[in-house]
């Protein structure tokens, strides 16, 4: 036995694992739960978070506030930013009191949940599972009144709570009672389209402002991972050609710069174990391989249930090979030509969702709203679209899928068992 395997069954496994060499200096700044001390690029939304939160420390009410936009876009750091800088103001201005609650309403999907989890935050010795609905709210009433609280609550993907309309309705409604204290909603999701779901009594309280987060560039990506590198990494650890790589495929990819960031975590990764003392572009490019599974799955949790069965019907046609194998005027170098092997008309998959949305949910969207689905999956990079053109009736688009149909049907299932 060689002295080296000798030297390494001495070690308590532990021991070995934490002596190892490794080309981070803090790996959780790579991760999603790090908030960065300063956010590049989104200088004008912190700047409307504020302005719209500012009035509440003169004792007035604040507009309710939804942000948009796409996974990786910076919505929830942004606003966890803004609200670390609330809460501080708020400790040192005691002519007001202030609170921010958070509440990730994947976990909290439904009005009991989500007020329970506001009861916990505020009443953190006691316990309400069991109680009625009305009961945790007229006890968050009587909190808020009796402490003439300005609660600024902020409902991260607010679109998975299942009975949001009611939920939202009853949030905005509290502002009618209260005299001197008030509820402020931050609303996040990645639908833009999510405020015109709601029933037209919800939208008519709400009194909201909105804002829409765009993507990130290439150049901005890049600029990210050069802060998070400095700080993650040991210093000359990461080449600056794996940097640019990373960004450009998260860029091409949705300019998500969650993307961009768990790229250059994988390919750490991928480094250490190879016990190399540098990132290079092949760690980053075996990185992509690894993590894209993981994109995926992303990508797919944020979207509404609906827009998920109609994906799930895209990807069903495709496994059972139905549709179009091959349609005259697309060349071969076509972006559709480079995905599936199946093209699929909209009119059959509408179909097909039909059928399953009506077995899993018991009800469907309208012919319109799923065509705003295609768009939005398409914005999302998860289908290809194209006028279907000569042959065709109307406006017949032709769709094909981006990614593996097995590996995207599967997920989908998993989310619906």
């Amino acid at each position: 036995m060689s002295s080296k395997k000798t030297s390494f069954l001495s070690r308590n496994l532990f021991e070995h694992e934490i002596i190892k060499d490794s080309v981070f200096l803090n790996r959780d700044i790579m991760t999603p739960h790090y908030i960065p001390s300063k956010l590049l690029f989104r200088d004008i939304q912190i700047k409307e978070i504020t302005t719209n939160l500012a009035p509440l420390f003169k004792g007035l009410r604040a507009n309710n506030l939804f942000l948009y936009g796409k996974t990786g876009t910076g919505k929830t750091a942004t606003a966890k930013f803004v609200l670390r800088e609330f809460e501080e103001f708020a400790s040192k201005n005691k002519t007001t009191n202030a609170k921010t609650i958070y509440i990730n309403c994947r976990i909290h999907n439904s009005k009991y949940k989500v007020l329970l989890k506001i009861l916990a935050n505020l009443y953190p010795d006691k316990d309400f599972i069991g109680f009625s609905s009305t009961f945790l709210h007229e006890k968050l009433m009587e909190y808020l009144d009796e402490n003439s609280m300005k609660l600024v609550l902020i409902l991260d993907e607010i679109d998975k709570v299942k009975d949001v309309d009611e939920l939202v309705y009853v949030l905005t409604r509290c502002n009618d009672d209260l005299a001197n204290a008030s509820i402020t909603i931050v609303g996040i999701s990645n639908n833009v389209f999510f405020k015109q779901r709601l029933d037209p009594r919800t939208r008519s309280s709400l009194c909201e402002k909105e804002l829409v987060f765009p993507p990130y560039n290439a150049n901005e990506l890049k600029a990210i991972l050069s802060e998070r590198v400095s700080l993650a990494f040991k210093k000359g650890a990461v080449s600056k050609s794996a940097v640019a790589l990373a960004a450009a495929i998260a860029a091409q990819e949705s300019g998500d710069a969650r993307t961009a960031v768990l790229l250059l975590l994988r390919a750490g990764e991928i480094a250490d174990s190879l016990q190399k003392k540098r990132v290079e572009e092949v760690d980053v490019l075996r990185a992509k391989e690894s993590v894209e599974e993981e994109i995926i799955l992303s990508m797919i949790n944020t979207l509404p249930e609906h827009e998920q069965l109609v994906l799930y019907a895209i990807a069903s046609l495709t496994i059972a090979k139905k549709g179009i194998k091959k349609i005259s005027g697309f060349s071969s170098n076509n972006t559709l030509s480079q995905l599936s092997d199946v093209v699929l008309i909209s009119g059959e998959i509408y179909e097909e969702y039909l059928t399953i949305a009506e077995k899993l949910k018991g009800n469907a969207v309208s012919l319109r709203w799923f065509q705003q689905y295609i768009n939005e999956l398409e914005m999302h990079g998860l289908i290809a679209v194209a006028e279907a053109g000569r042959g065709f009736r109307g406006n017949t688009r032709i769709i094909k899928l981006a990614y593996d149909a097995e590996k995207i049907k599967n997920i989908i299932e998993k989310n619906f068992s």
